[in-house]
């Protein structure tokens, strides 16, 4: 149970940077809520001596409501997607998901990648940026300052990655479909595949969204199998593997139920906006405990490795570009 005389500190403060961070992220460029409130987070945390008083508080504020934040954004993933795309693209999506995952896991490990960093930026450029890292950070991150870091990385080549690769791709004679494809395919949010895709054309932007909202629908069958990979070697029975936290079953369903029930556009729109605003909060607490010397430091390899992913995920969504 929270005890509020003791933690409302931490909370209001978190809560205080959270909105403001909200309403002014979207008014800068290539920026949006959720980054706005980890860069708040860390100027306040750094610039600011923060009394003992409110670390219990931000402690829970960055780790229950990014739990939380997963079940509002679970309303927004349609299996439906997948059905949409046919069967060559989704196949081509379904491989180079897979492929990335088992890479993250083992380059993460062959480069020692500080912490859960190199995991949960790998998991975030395969899925779906920071809600994915949002949704698979409560059961792999050791360390809140890992999630702010990874999130910090997947916005950073999320950003690069919209403005260069149609600028390059311009100068193309490859197909709608085949751009759309690396695009959607490669691109770590919705946003960043919608800026870039609609940039080039509404037919290109069109097809992008859809293998990208293929891509989203894959988060919580990913999940599942990537936490199976990681602890593959720690259980003693393979019934252990479903042994998932509550708010990560909470999420498998409600994208199941939302599949199947047709929801009205205002209701999902509604628990998105809740679950950003949600997820913004959270990402205030988290960068109030991210010191920019851990930052420096570990972000460096954050950098590289996420440059790295990117890169091998771009390469095999190329590599199918000519093969659907």
């Amino acid at each position: 149970m929270i005890d509020f005389q003791k933690e409302y500190k931490g909370i209001l403060l978190a809560f205080t940077i959270g909105i403001i961070a909200y309403f002014t992220g979207p008014m800068i460029p290539s920026f949006n809520s959720i980054l706005m409130g980890l860069v708040l987070g860390m100027l306040v945390g750094n610039l600011v001596k923060i009394s003992s008083d409110f670390q219990s508080g931000i402690s829970f504020t960055s780790s229950k409501l990014l739990e939380l934040s997963i079940l509002f954004l679970a309303f927004s993933i349609n299996y439906t997607h997948i059905a949409a795309l046919g069967w060559k693209s989704f196949t081509a999506i379904a491989i180079v998901v897979i492929a990335i995952l088992l890479l993250t896991i083992y380059l993460s490990k062959k480069l020692n990648c500080p912490g859960s960093t190199g995991l949960l930026i790998g998991f975030g450029t395969t899925i779906c940026g920071s809600s994915a890292i949002a949704a698979v950070a409560p059961s792999i991150a050791k360390d809140k300052e890992d999630v702010g870091i990874s999130m910090a990385v997947i916005n950073l080549f999320g950003s690069i990655g919209m403005i260069a690769l149609p600028f390059f791709l311009k100068s193309t004679h490859f197909s709608v479909a085949q751009i759309g494809l690396l695009l959607g395919g490669t691109l770590h949010s919705v946003g960043n595949v919608a800026g870039a895709g609609y940039s080039m054309g509404s037919e290109i932007g069109e097809a992008a969204i859809t293998i990208k909202l293929a891509r989203v629908a894959l988060l919580s069958p990913a999940i599942i199998f990537f936490n199976y990979l990681i602890n593959k070697n720690n259980v003693s029975h393979w019934k252990e593997h479903f042994k998932l936290p509550w708010y990560l079953w909470s999420f498998v369903a409600i994208t199941i139920f939302t599949s199947l029930v047709s929801l009205p556009k205002e209701v999902i729109d509604s628990m998105e906006t809740m679950g950003k605003v949600i997820l913004t909060v959270a990402m205030a607490a988290i960068g109030l405990k991210v010191s920019f010397k851990v930052l420096w430091q570990s972000g460096q390899k954050g950098v590289l490795f996420g440059l790295l992913i990117f890169a091998i995920q771009i390469a095999l969504v190329g590599a199918f570009m000519f093969v659907i």
